[in-house]
C-alpha cells in the first residue's frame, strides 16, 4: 500500500512541476551554472557540495528550481518522498508560503499520516532556522558550505541593551 502511495505522490509531482514553473516562476530565472562547473568550485564551497550531491544522486539541474537542491543539502532532508514532505514543512516553519507548498503539505499530511510527528519535528526545526527560503543561492556559490549550513541553523536573536 505503501508504495502505490509513493507512486501517486511521485506522478501529482511530475505532472504539476512544468505547470508550476510555467506559471509560478515566471519572474526567476535558471543560473548561470551547469552541474559539471559546480564541480569546478573550491572544495569546501557551497557550489563544489552540490556539484557533488548531483553527482553523487545522479540528477540534473532543473531551471529555476535549484535552490530547492540547496534546501536538502541545508536541512539534511533526503530526496525520498517522505523527506520531500518534511522540507516543505520546514520551509514552511521557516516563513516560506506558496500555493504549491500548502499543497504539498496537504496532500503529503493526507497521503502519509504515519509520518506526521516528523513532518511537525520538521516545522519545528525551520522555526529554529534563520530565515534562509528567500535567499538567492547562486550568489553564495562561492561560499564554505559548512560556514553557510552553520549561520542558517542559529536562529536570529535580538541584543538587549
Amino acid at each position: 500500500m505503501k508504495k502505490l502511495r509513493t507512486k501517486f505522490i511521485i506522478f501529482m509531482y511530475e505532472n504539476s512541476q512544468k505547470q508550476y514553473r510555467k506559471y509560478f516562476k515566471k519572474k526567476k530565472r535558471q543560473w548561470q551554472f551547469t552541474e559539471e562547473q559546480l564541480l569546478s568550485f573550491k572544495q569546501d564551497s557551497l557550489g563544489r557540495t552540490l556539484g557533488e550531491f548531483y553527482k553523487k544522486h545522479g540528477f540534473r539541474m532543473i531551471p529555476k528550481m535549484e535552490n530547492h537542491d540547496v534546501y536538502h543539502l541545508i536541512t539534511d532532508c533526503s530526496t525520498n518522498i517522505q523527506d520531500e514532505i518534511a522540507m516543505q514543512y520546514l520551509l514552511f516553519g521557516n516563513g516560506k508560503r506558496s500555493a504549491y507548498l500548502l499543497g504539498v503539505l496537504a496532500l503529503g499530511t493526507v497521503i502519509f499520516p504515519e509520518y506526521f510527528k516528523r513532518y511537525i519535528n520538521a516545522y519545528k526545526k525551520g522555526r529554529r532556522m534563520r530565515t534562509f527560503h528567500h535567499w538567492d543561492f547562486e550568489e553564495l556559490l562561492g561560499q564554505n558550505f559548512d560556514h553557510l549550513k552553520d549561520f542558517i541553523r542559529q536562529k536570529e536573536t535580538s541584543v538587549m541593551y
